[in-house]
């Protein structure tokens, strides 16, 4: 299975100690799922940089090894002209911040791929443009 992770998602592996984090389970399932070679990744180059910047603000003391770990796992870039074409589009038409949409974008000109994100307020603006779940609905563990 191909698919695209936001930081959303990325972020919970992190912040997995935290009471008011939501969907904890799911988000470290996928975890385990990418890292038993069950799925591949497709990111935008975009999604490194976007995870770091929120680990220096909210875990300064572990941002660096929390990096670390996180280029650990295996991913492919999504860096092309129609990939950004995509997610200007998406984001002038969906009035969203064109980091959001470029996720979508790499994950629908990722042939198969999916979005997988815990932001419900861009869900519930792209859903009905297809390749897109909630972390909530993902299931819990690939075959």
């Amino acid at each position: 299975m191909n698919l695209v992770v936001d930081a959303s998602v990325a972020l919970k592996w992190f912040f997995r100690e935290r009471e008011d984090e939501d969907d904890v389970e799911p988000a470290l399932a996928l975890l385990a799922d990418i890292g038993n070679d069950h799925c591949r990744l497709w990111q935008p180059p975009h999604f490194l940089a976007e995870v770091a910047a929120v680990l220096a603000r909210e875990k300064p003391e572990a941002a660096r090894d929390d990096l670390t770990d996180l280029r650990l796992l295996q991913w492919q870039i999504v860096d092309n002209q129609f990939t950004y074409e995509l997610a200007i589009d998406l984001s002038i038409r969906l009035r969203h911040h064109l980091f959001d949409t470029l996720y979508h974008a790499a994950a629908m000109r990722t042939g198969d791929a999916i979005l997988v994100t815990a932001d419900e307020t861009y869900f519930n603006k792209a859903r009905h443009l297809g390749g897109i779940v909630l972390l909530s609905d993902f299931p819990q563990s690939l075959p």
